[in-house]
């Protein structure tokens, strides 16, 4: 036995990416296709925010680790018009990064030369990337291939040869090219979309070594659970993102594969670490996910036509470390774990049952044993002006519900449940990213503070949008504070001792040998 895998580290990223809003969110470029001179396009430019106001923005200062969602909680919805004075873009657990250092990082990820930057630009951003001290002096100096690149280079290639433009502050100061003439998937659209990914990928990577203290090189393996599919047309998404970060990163001894499961896929990929770890195939594994240029301004309409900033202008990135017991930190219970399955249904109660009360019956726990639950934690400052109501707190309800009908709960104590078992929701929408692992970062502390003993992380999905099966998905596996049961199964004997004495056993076996020979 190798006791239960553990929650080493997590770190949480933002970049934020207003013009990409405009030209690579999937509401804005369909509505340029089929409304170009809508009312909406001529608003949207007013309802950006600064970078300033979205790193005063609390949902992303909870994001990076530097409030609580209690806090959250205190100051009550809604948010954005609440902004804090003077908060940093510099987290506990990771950063929230500018738009054109951002696409300093894109080029850095590139290494097929597609991404052209403007030689002004490019200068310019090379000096901020320099004084980041979080990149090395070889990822810098791949900005120095812009050195006689021209803003009327970089517009041929947008208006002749089908290249992604990239603005900031509204002007031209770069473009992506196609990688494949005829290839649809290497087309400059997906190019852009896949080295977005891989670039808030990077950055979470970066940011779990400089904040967790993580050796690039003790990690084995690294599993990405994004939302997006690199390949090309004759493997449309064969991979591999999570070898492709960990390259520009330095992880290297380290191996790696992509899991996906749609909003649940953080969750399948976390259950993955925990079992290779716990088998002994590997000691340090990395789940990590970049973001999605496609749910930029993905609910923009309901926010511009309520009065409302857009509040989906950053793209997202998490990386955890999930490593061997090492007797301290919080243990992953790979044997207690809800799952959604082909028989579950889509009926609310059966998911929730299925994910929640399922596993906590099979591990002799009820519903109020779990100090803290994690589902879909998004914010509601988007989702409530969208007409999808609080997400979490609808999460929470459900599962209160259960426990009223099971008997573990009265109907009176559910709003105290919610209260005290859920969470505001602060993380951004994009898909998988809140699902469930934007509280592990908090819950590590938290639970080696002693604030909180065991709580359960929900993934949920739907499969439908594939078009491939109607099913629902989604897993569910709790953490809890470490047991030590590491120590106990070993019998708490020291492991040079063993080596001791299982080399004494051979010697004497050998000598043996030889006295019969005699």
């Amino acid at each position: 036995m190798n006791g239960y895998a553990v929650l080493k580290g997590a770190s949480y990223t933002l970049a934020v990416t207003p013009d990409m809003v405009i030209h690579n969110g999937t509401t804005q470029t369909t509505e340029m296709i089929v409304n170009p001179e809508s009312e909406y396009l001529k608003e949207l430019p007013s309802h950006l925010r600064s970078f300033e106001d979205a790193v005063n923005y609390m949902p992303n200062q909870v994001y990076i680790g530097n409030e609580k969602p209690q806090k959250m909680a205190e100051v009550g919805f809604p948010w954005y018009d609440k902004l804090m004075d003077g908060a940093s873009k510099d987290g506990k657990y990771g950063e929230i990064m500018p738009e054109d250092e951002f696409y300093g990082l894109i080029q850095i990820c590139d290494v097929f030369d597609l991404v052209k930057l403007e030689k002004g630009f490019a200068a310019d951003v090379k000096a901020k990337l320099d004084a980041h001290h979080m990149f090395t002096d070889e990822h810098v100096a791949i900005l120095d291939k812009n050195s006689e690149t021209t803003q009327e280079e970089i517009a041929a290639l947008v208006n002749d040869e089908h290249a992604e433009p990239l603005y900031f502050n509204n002007v031209l100061v770069g473009a992506v090219k196609r990688a494949h003439d005829v290839d649809v998937n290497l087309s400059a659209h997906v190019m852009l979309e896949n080295l977005v990914t891989k670039a808030s990928n990077v950055l979470s990577l970066l940011n779990l070594v400089k904040k967790a203290g993580v050796n690039p090189a003790d990690i084995d393996y690294v599993v990405d659970c994004c939302e997006e599919a690199c390949g090309d047309m004759n493997q449309r998404g064969g991979g591999n993102f999570a070898k492709a970060a960990a390259e520009v990163a330095g992880f290297v001894n380290a191996t790696g594969s992509d899991v996906r499961g749609f909003c649940a896929g953080p969750a399948h990929a976390m259950l993955h670490a925990a079992a290779l770890v716990k088998a002994g195939t590997f000691k340090n594994v990395v789940v990590t996910a970049g973001g999605c240029t496609a749910k930029l301004g993905m609910n923009g309409k309901d926010h511009v036509k309520k009065g409302l900033p857009i509040l989906e202008d950053a793209i997202a990135g998490f990386s955890v470390l999930v490593s061997a017991d090492d007797g301290v930190s919080p243990q992953i219970r790979t044997d207690i774990v809800g799952r959604h399955t082909v028989g579950t249904g889509s009926a609310p109660q059966n998911v929730i049952s299925s994910l929640v009360t399922n596993p906590l019956d099979e591990a002799g726990l009820k519903i109020v044993d779990i100090d803290k639950y994690s589902p879909e934690m998004q914010n509601p400052d988007i989702t409530k002006p969208a007409g999808a109501g609080d997400v979490p707190e609808a999460n929470y309800k459900m599962i209160a519900a259960l426990g009223v009908k099971r008997g573990e709960l009265q109907r009176n104590e559910i709003a105290d449940f919610v209260k005290e078992h859920g969470m505001t929701g602060w993380a951004p929408t994009q898909g998988h990213i809140p699902s469930g692992v934007p509280y592990l970062g908090l819950l590590r502390d938290e639970i080696l503070a002693g604030e909180t003993k065991r709580a359960m992380i929900i993934g949920k999905g739907s499969l439908f949008l594939g078009r491939m099966t109607n099913l629902f998905d989604g897993v569910s596996f709790v953490v809890q504070a470490n047991d030590g049961s590491a120590s106990e199964e070993s019998g708490g004997v020291d492991e040079s001792k063993v080596k001791a004495m299982i080399g004494q056993a051979m010697r004497a076996f050998a000598e043996g040998l030889m006295g019969e020979e005699e």
